[in-house]
């Protein structure tokens, strides 16, 4: 084995000096547009739009749409070998952008996944680094000063919306979308509440609204996004599409092309959900071309960790070893895709590692920006627009429930840690993805540097503390 391949750029020995040299350069746009020049934009903008036309902020600021999955696996889509789950639309969006096969979650369950993309902070330094519940409804919320990825967004100009599950809060608390940069927000506050699929009631920024008994809120959601894209394609315009599907509880209005297959009940109905909601993102592609802003939008999408589900005919996972609240790569790697006609070449598939957390500087890149506060992440830009791997920096991230269990990923090596006091795991992952070889005790040195890097990667949290060892 190779070990010259161990550091790459990113040296494992040094990750506090590139971590600095990261959150220094501030990820500058090869796009900038002087303040000036931008003003006059705007006022020109402004004064001519009706003869203009819809779309003239779309060359420098295209649409954003970065749809998220709740608990879909890596092999629950077919462009990612799922065989008996249809899923064309999203299947469509893969061929005609780049499907990533190296592409990870902030961490392997909800609330913390969702805090990293929102912070561009890994769950070492990220405020909330696990589902905390708050009673009655609601979670830990971020601090009050936090700046997201929607506060960016709005900075660049951009309509912003979230519609979905939030989970980074609680109602009336300092951490709610409204608070945290989105203009508009419509779903779940309370990611415990999105448990069911019908609800009592979901929330239209600051307003609970009643649904009925009957209402399946995967349904109203997709109309909800359909109608924000409508309301604002005259600007350029961020949504943030927080899907609950396929997370438990097992619940959809119809088996549809499902109801006659020769399986369990249950396996039926989480098909028929992934179906319908590889249904409403065709819907959503749509709009976009009936619009006339197919062109001039950026659509990622993704899922927040990994599988929950455990119907062996589907195999959830792929390839991969572990789901949900698993440190393994079927816990965190994720099937995602971006797509951007005449941007992205059509057809790619992408090997450049990245995670959540590289959104923030990616969108600050996109959009002529710099990152207010640091981040963890790179701008994977160049991945995106010319196919150039981008070298990452060493990967953390650090789970809670069940005891403390932390991985890390440097180059192509993989650390894995199951519990406070138990032995460090080491996986080189071309050639063992389903990390079934520990090489360990095959390579001390790399050993010991992951244990350094695991140390002193994470920062202090009164609220996420490392339990005693046993």
């Amino acid at each position: 084995m190779n070990l010259d391949r161990t550091l790459r750029t990113n040296s494992l020995s040094s990750p506090p000096q590139f971590q600095k040299q990261v959150n220094a350069i501030g990820f500058p746009s090869k796009r900038w547009v002087s303040p000036l020049v931008r003003f006059f934009l705007l006022v020109w903008i402004g004064l001519g739009a009706a003869s203009v036309g819809p779309n003239v902020y779309s060359a420098d600021h295209p649409n954003v749409i970065f749809i998220l999955a709740d608990d879909l696996g890596y092999g629950e889509l077919g462009c990612f070998g799922q065989e008996h789950i249809q899923t064309p639309c999203i299947d469509r969006i893969a061929s005609e952008g780049m499907r990533f096969t190296q592409a990870y979650a902030g961490a392997t369950v909800c609330a913390p996944s969702r805090c990293t993309l929102m912070t561009g902070l890994h769950t070492g330094h990220c405020f909330v680094r696990g589902n905390h519940k708050i009673d009655p409804v609601g979670q830990l919320p971020m601090p009050a000063d936090t700046k997201t990825l929607a506060h960016m967004m709005q900075n660049a100009g951009y309509r912003t919306g979230l519609i979905g599950k939030w989970g980074l809060g609680y109602p009336g608390s300092h951490s709610t979308p409204g608070t945290m940069g989105f203009e508009y927000f419509y779903g779940y506050n309370c990611q415990r509440n999105a448990h069911s699929y019908y609800p009592e009631y979901l929330w239209r920024n600051e307003e609970k609204v009643p649904l009925d008994p009957n209402t399946y809120s995967h349904d109203v959601m997709a109309e909800e996004a359909l109608g924000f894209v409508r309301r604002n394609h005259q600007s350029p315009f961020f949504l943030y599409l927080a899907f609950t599907i396929p997370h438990k509880k097992l619940q959809v209005p119809s088996l549809g092309a499902y109801a006659d297959k020769p399986w369990s009940e249950n396996e039926k109905i989480c098909a028929a959900m992934i179906s319908r909601m590889d249904s409403d993102v065709g819907r959503l592609m749509d709009v976009l071309k009936e619009l006339k802003i197919d062109d001039q939008t950026l659509v990622f999408f993704t899922s927040d960790n990994g599988a929950v589900h455990q119907f062996p005919r589907f195999n959830h996972s792929g390839p991969l070893r572990g789901r949900k609240r698993s440190m393994y790569e079927g816990g965190i790697r994720s099937p995602s895709i971006a797509r951007w006609p005449g941007k992205i070449a059509a057809g790619t598939v992408s090997e450049q590692v990245w995670s959540f957390w590289d959104m923030m500087p990616t969108m600050a890149d996109l959009t002529g920006q710099s990152c207010e506060t640091p981040t963890d992440g790179v701008s994977i830009l160049p991945a995106l627009l010319e196919n150039k791997i981008v070298e990452h920096p060493p990967m953390y991230w650090e789970f809670h429930e069940r005891g403390f269990t932390q991985a890390a990923r440097i180059g192509d090596w993989k650390a894995v840690r199951n519990g406070v006091g138990k032995p460090l795991e080491l996986y080189d992952l071309p050639s063992d993805v389903h990390e079934d070889n520990d090489v360990a005790s095959e390579h001390p040195e790399l050993v010991e540097k992951f244990e350094s890097f695991l140390q002193s990667e994470r920062t202090h949290s009164d609220v996420w503390q490392i339990p005693s060892t046993p």
